[in-house]
């Protein structure tokens, strides 16, 4: 092939690349299979591998780049990105009205009436047509550069089909249906798409990110080099023109129209139910760009907007128990599960909530069938808090557990020492599943891929019957099971392939030893140093560890003389896996050393893990739970029923720019 067909040729794949990207990413409404897709792109990395000169930095081969960064380099806004003053109630919003028009006397307003999406804060900028940086808020004058991450997301374009200069402000966001399936892959669940999205654009590694589910959506235009309209809800129209995705608006002649609209565009027709995203509020904004401008701003909000969130959002809601399911967890086991009509409650929709034992049930007297009340425990996690029981019918059922696993048909006991049912069956699909999401897991083996879906399938085709089978999985194997292009399974079997690096406290607590948990994994690898030394331990020699206490001794003793695990750790270390310790040397002395802290709620500048590393080499244990034990709780924002508990206990609190000035600033 000549240099100009191949010219011709890439720019024609490019095309139907974006093209195809924009259908699917942002329209929703794919025309191709994934496996054709993965053709077209096998097509142009192979055409652009023999002529690399034709390699532009707007190619879709491009998005993801190559070596993690060290940090991200911090990068000033044109124009700032103010947050937006809050209304709690409909008399707010017509306050807001009054105050504008006071501002513009005499003067028409129209308002645009917009979602507020509950993700992360971002804004990308384009030079003539081609994304050139890509920025989070920050503290709204300065932010975080995060370009390479954001070009991992396929919402958002590398080039735009107009050679126009433009900054978009906009959320990133993690779709709700593919924020549980990634969620559902994670032993410490992410509490909200938010906090995963989050935390994803703060990973250093695009390579990462770009395994991460991942959208976008844009709702204004920072600033552009040209002006050439005057209204909001004309630049939506230019965005959404130029193949950006953008917010659903409602343009509104005055606020009894806004207030029309809410009623009959939000509330009766549910437009949380209706969005791939979670909403934080409903957006009024004035239209005329001119009367923004004219429209002074307050301390740290514009004054041309306002967000109103309904109070009833933030309420518990009732709903009707329509059964109740059994769920096994990696250790055998039974958990109750509350299958719920659908219903919003705090910025999502419910139809799961555990019922977390057979024992809560009765003291709640919970009965299939009810109507019940739901709310999430600590703005997070979905829970019945109690049956409305003037509601009943008679029809209502007693839940009894099962005598018998759900899973795999084998015998189940009741725990001694819990109040919890196991299944006995060491065999039992369903724990093996679990097990092998629990190894794959962040904070354990860190395996891309190895999610949800994937793992159902090494199971039920019986690919996988230990974690050690996964070492032996070839791109061929993976490649025949169902939505699993060669190139997907080539990521995997090299995601596994890596994982053979990790230090041992990631191997210990991918393990899933009965009560051995991350903070206990990490001490018992500082401790032994090798996991040859660790087996071979006696349970007095195991207690000689920092906080590990008899029954966990014996357990770990138990795990590591059972035959079947045996068998395990001999397949792994013939696969390559024998990891020594590789701790980093923590501080002796300091504001942290020898302290018990815990990390609640959203961080800005750095994830929950890197502050969690950081205190560790300061000296600090890092535990989830508040207690009398701890000495201090980091605070984020939306940081829930932890902060309540720690004020209660008289546990000191810190920001994270405390935090940060505490670790010397460097961190």
């Amino acid at each position: 092939m000549t240099r100009s067909d191949a010219e011709k040729q890439i720019e024609r794949l490019r095309r139907q690349i974006r093209r195809h990207d924009h259908l699917y990413y942002v329209e929703a409404r794919p025309e191709i299979s994934d496996f054709e897709y993965d053709q077209l792109y096998r097509q142009l990395q192979q055409l652009e591998a023999q002529f690399p000169d034709l390699v532009t930095p707007d190619s879709p081969t491009q998005r993801v780049g190559g070596a993690p960064l060290k940090e991200f380099p911090s990068v000033r806004h044109t124009v700032p990105m103010l947050s937006l003053e809050k209304a709690d109630t409909l008399e707010a919003l017509k306050k807001f009205d009054a105050d504008v028009r006071k501002q513009l006397p005499g003067e028409s307003v129209e308002y645009v009436l917009e979602p507020k999406i509950d993700g992360v804060s971002i804004c990308v900028r384009y030079d003539r047509g081609q994304l050139v940086l890509g920025a989070t808020r920050g503290d709204g004058t300065t932010g975080d550069d995060i370009t390479a991450n954001l070009k991992t997301i396929r919402a958002i374009p590398l080039r735009l089909p107009q050679p126009v200069t433009l900054e978009v402000r906009g959320e990133a966001y993690m779709p709700l249906k593919e924020f549980a399936q990634f969620n559902a892959t994670q032993e410490k669940p992410f509490p909200n798409p938010r906090n995963a999205t989050a935390g994803s654009l703060k990973l250093l590694d695009p390579r990462k990110v770009a395994q991460r589910p991942l959208s976008a959506v844009f709702y204004a235009v920072g600033w552009a080099s040209s002006p050439s309209v005057a209204t909001h809800a004309a630049a939506l129209d230019f965005l959404k023109k130029l193949g950006l995705p953008t917010v659903p608006h409602w343009l509104c002649q005055d606020m009894e129209e806004v207030l029309r609209r809410y009623e009959n565009d939000v509330e009766r027709n549910d437009l949380r139910a209706r969005v791939p995203y979670e909403l934080d509020g409903i957006v009024v904004k004035v239209n005329s760009l001119d009367q923004q401008r004219r429209l002074p701003p307050k301390a740290k909000a514009p004054g041309y907007a306002i967000v109103y969130k309904p109070e009833h959002w933030i309420k518990p809601a009732e709903t009707k128990l329509k059964a109740i399911t059994v769920q096994v967890g990696r250790t055998g086991v039974l958990t109750p599960v509350a299958e719920l009509e659908p219903v919003f409650v705090q910025g999502s929709t419910v139809s799961r909530a555990t019922l977390h034992n057979e024992e809560e049930i009765k003291r709640k007297d919970i009965r299939i069938g009810d109507t019940v009340i739901i709310r999430k425990a600590g703005m997070v996690i979905p829970e019945v808090v109690a049956a409305v029981k003037s509601k009943r019918t008679g029809q209502e059922k007693i839940f009894h557990m099962p005598k018998e696993c759900p899973a795999c048909g084998g015998p189940v006991s009741r725990d001694p020492e819990f109040v919890a049912w196991r299944c006995e069956n060491i065999s039992c699909p369903a724990q093996l599943k679990r097990t092998l999401q629990h190894f794959a897991m962040r904070n354990a083996m860190d395996i891309e891929g190895l999610g949800e879906v994937l793992v159902n399938q090494l199971v039920d085709t019986g690919l996988v019957k230990d974690v050690a089978d996964l070492y032996s999985l070839t791109v061929e194997q993976l490649a025949g099971l169902e939505r699993m292009a060669e190139k997907s399974a080539a990521n995997v079997v090299a995601a596994i392939a890596a994982s053979k690096d990790r230090e041992l406290w990631r191997l210990l607590h991918g393990l899933g030893i009965l009560h051995v948990g991350e903070e206990a994994a990490r001490k018992l690898a500082a401790h032994f140093g090798s996991l040859d030394k660790l087996a071979a331990a006696s349970v007095e020699e195991l207690q000689q560890c920092e906080d590990v206490g008899p029954v966990m001794a014996q357990s770990i003793h138990d795990f590591f003389r059972h035959p079947r695990n045996q068998v395990v750790l001999k397949k792994l270390k013939a696969a390559g896996l024998n990891p020594i310790n590789h701790q980093p040397s923590t501080i002796a002395a300091g504001p942290f050393a020898g302290k018990t802290v815990v990390v609640t709620g959203t961080l800005e500048k750095f994830s929950r893990d890197e502050v969690k590393e950081a205190l560790r080499r300061a000296g600090a244990t890092v535990t989830d739970s508040v207690s009398k034990k701890t000495d201090f709780l980091v605070v984020g924002t939306d940081a829930g029923s932890k902060l309540e508990k720690a004020r209660a206990l008289g546990v000191k609190t810190l920001t994270e720019a405390e935090l940060v000035k505490m670790l010397g600033g460097s961190h």
